[in-house]
């Protein structure tokens, strides 16, 4: 069996592991990342870069494709589908904290093959595609992985393991780590679509939470198209609601029975709300996907996981070249599964709750603290920091 040796395996090439991957690399260690899928994953699932994500990926040498290719979301806006009234959020009400003071709505797999790229070009990392992880164990000294090739099974011994292998980590099942929380009784319903409209809904953002009791959806304009969330009930079948017909009906509500919208995708995915017991066992560090998953109401899943990524990274080469206390592994997990659990968890449930519920359900509440939050810049701030991710940073860095 051929084994590999090196520093430090990453196990997954999506946006989380692909930035934890170039962050170890470009600090001097010995990488090998390795990523089921022949060439990256090109789901149109997350699309949202928040300004903190902006920054560390600017700091890595990471974001000029984002930059370049994404567009800037300055405003995003709340708006209720029955009354239509609107509440807007604008980003520059924070230019003093950031200099992305926006949103970047890209896809999210020209952000991760951009990155991954350019691990490839760093002398210190190996990247091998169509490798799938089978196996994990480890003991006091090392981890070693068993990976599964196009032709054979290889070994992979390092002295560390981040985990980025995904909502089905086998690393978190090969470790036993509990993995509590719920999944939404509904079913989520993506679409994409070059249709205009921004010529049939007056006054859109490019980011948009439009509220209703019925049929609550998310408005996303990325490069070049539209992105449609609406919710499916559990029991509709799948083939229905991929089809057609309900294509067109879901846009005829939106939009009018005139209206001719052909789609680009379509896709259905299952929501969950979970969180990993642990992110770290022994040498091995749980990230993205892998250790939490949550409702993708304010683009907070993958932010977070690449806040995982450079979290852990840092603290692998605080051990690795500065001889840092192996203990700062235990460190990391305190940091991200609190912060994920105040913050991340919490705010997605709440969001999506607020979604579903629309005015019309506790309706005076949520319009007063949306009024509120309109005639107060100091409240608004914070929730605008809050909502930017920064907040939740500062809250990690607190926890020792």
């Amino acid at each position: 069996m051929i084994t590999h040796e090196v520093e430090v395996l990453v196990a997954g090439l999506g946006p989380v592991g692909s930035v934890g991957a170039l962050n170890l690399a470009r600090q001097g260690v010995q990488v090998a990342a390795i990523e089921a899928t022949t060439n990256g994953a090109t789901d149109l699932r997350a699309s949202t870069f928040h300004a903190p994500t902006i920054e560390m990926l600017d700091k890595l040498g990471a974001a000029d494709v984002l930059l370049e290719k994404g567009l800037k979301a300055p405003v995003y806006q709340y708006r209720d589908r029955k009354s239509g009234e609107t509440f807007a959020f604008d980003m520059a009400e924070i230019a003093d904290r950031t200099r992305f003071p926006f949103r970047i709505q890209c896809e999210q797999h020209l952000m991760s093959q951009d990155v991954a790229a350019k691990l490839a070009e760093q002398s210190t990392a190996k990247v091998a595609y169509g490798h799938r992880l089978l196996f994990v164990e480890q003991d006091a000294d090392k981890v070693t992985a068993y990976v599964e090739t196009p032709t054979s099974v290889e070994r992979y011994v390092a002295r560390y393991l981040m985990a980025a292998d995904g909502s089905n980590s086998v690393t978190r099942k090969v470790l036993g780590l509990g993995f509590p929380g719920f999944t939404y009784s509904e079913k989520f319903l993506c679409y994409s679509t070059r249709y205009p409209i921004e010529d049939a809904l007056s006054g859109l953002e490019y980011v948009n939470y439009i509220s209703d009791p019925k049929e609550w959806m998310v408005l996303l304009r990325v490069p070049n198209l539209w992105r449609i969330l609406v919710p499916a009930a559990e029991g509709d079948d799948d083939g229905m609601l991929l089809s057609d017909q309900n294509k067109d009906e879901v846009f005829h509500r939106m939009l009018g029975d005139k209206a001719q919208v052909e789609t680009n995708h379509r896709t259905i995915y299952r929501v969950h709300q979970r969180v990993c017991e642990s992110f770290v066992q022994g040498r091995i560090g749980l990230v993205g996907d892998a250790a939490h998953l949550n409702s993708p109401m304010g683009g907070f899943g993958m932010n977070s996981g690449i806040h995982d990524a450079l979290n852990l990274g840092d603290k692998l080469v605080e051990i690795l070249r500065r001889g840092g206390d192996p203990e700062l592994l235990a460190l990391y997990d305190r940091q991200r599964r609190t912060v994920t659990n105040s913050f991340v968890q919490t705010q997605t449930i709440d969001n999506t709750k607020a979604m579903s519920e629309g005015w019309a359900s506790a309706r005076e509440g949520r319009r007063a603290q949306m009024l509120n939050l309109a005639q107060d810049p100091a409240a608004r701030r914070e929730y605008l920091l809050r909502q930017a991710m920064f907040t939740s940073l500062e809250d990690a860095a607190a926890i020792q």
